[in-house]
């Protein structure tokens, strides 16, 4: 039976109290952004207090420009305490897409990705919603909040980031929330997100991917060694799909003693969420969607496999597991 939108926002708010310190904790990225954004919003006035903390390094530079534009208080989640808080909420993701969520007892979790078996006092989980930003946007409705326009925005750019301006997964309910936020969002701030430079030190990444760039039946591959952020990896699988010829891209690095690939296709051929978890969820952890996935495997579980100093030896690797995984 379908849960109203009202029902569940009751649902949520009986997990709080006018004393609580809630933590929200997320995997920071557009979409987990403004969904924590508008998370704190339904908050205001109803707990002691809201801090919302992110458990990676951002880099990417939409993200900056979008945190920046839209004054987004963030705490690194190294810096925090999560026993002085009395409520732990965990919008878009899941306590076992990160370690760093591995020990935490969430009392809420709100999420558009694939169920995992998690569990929490409140769970709203819609893996078919292309954006947890739609979800909360209902609950927004639901509240009868006016988002004001920095919210309206963030959410708006979640939608659409999340989505890739809907041509990923995509239900009614995503369109009816951005043609919601539509009415409220300041678009030249949109834009400004959108259109956010690159800063220098991304450059030498990009001439790595372009060197070290193979390409085989469509799909473009390429491994760029250690990497700063796991995002330099999504920022260029982003732009290989802008070749006409390709219908995937897998970008590797390596990051915190973690291999690290993420996967992007044009919807239209396989599902990189499958063939992801087929090829490497055995060696870490790997899932996602028809269009977009990723997969982390610690180094340690590399041995014997390949060496992973070899960057060659990583791609060979890599593309192979792939073609493999393809064809089943």
């Amino acid at each position: 039976m379908k849960v109203s939108s009202p029902e569940r926002l009751r649902r949520f708010y009986t997990l709080f109290s006018g004393q609580d310190s809630v933590l929200i904790l997320i995997n920071a990225d557009p979409d987990s952004i403004a969904s924590a954004m508008a998370v704190k919003r339904l908050l205001w006035r109803k707990v002691a207090s809201v801090t919302i903390s992110n458990i990676n390094i951002i880099k990417r530079p939409d993200n900056i420009a979008m945190i920046r534009l839209l004054g987004v208080k963030l705490t690194q989640f190294n810096k925090i305490d999560p026993a002085q808080y009395t409520r732990h909420v965990i919008v878009d993701s899941q306590p076992n897409h990160h370690e760093a969520f591995a020990d935490m007892k969430p009392d809420a979790i709100i999420d558009h990705h694939p169920e995992t078996g998690a569990e929490a006092p409140f769970m709203d989980i819609r893996p078919k919603y292309g954006a947890t930003a739609s979800i909360l946007t209902e609950y927004l409705r639901a509240a009868r909040i006016k988002p004001s326009k920095k919210l309206a925005t963030g959410l708006f750019h979640a939608i659409k980031t999340d989505t890739n301006n809907f041509e990923r997964q995509t239900l009614v309910e995503d369109l009816n929330a951005f043609q919601f936020l539509f009415h409220h969002v300041n678009i030249h701030l949109a834009r400004k997100i959108e259109q956010s430079d690159l800063s220098v030190d991304l450059l030498k990444y990009f001439k790595t991917a372009l060197n070290e760039m193979r390409r085989r039946k469509g799909r473009v591959f390429a491994h760029l060694g250690p990497v700063a952020s796991p995002d330099i990896c999504v920022i260029i699988a982003d732009f290989f799909m802008r070749i006409n010829t390709a219908n995937w891209s897998i970008v590797s690095g390596l990051y915190n003693k973690k291999l690290i690939m993420v996967f992007r296709n044009d919807g239209l051929h396989g599902d990189t969420g499958k063939v992801a978890k087929a090829c490497f969820d055995h060696l870490g952890s790997a899932g996602g969607h028809k269009s977009m996935a990723r997969a982390e495997i610690p180094v340690p579980e590399l041995e014997g496999i390949i060496d992973h100093k070899d960057d060659k030896d990583v791609l060979r690797w890599i593309m192979n597991q792939v073609e493999k995984g393809c064809k089943r």
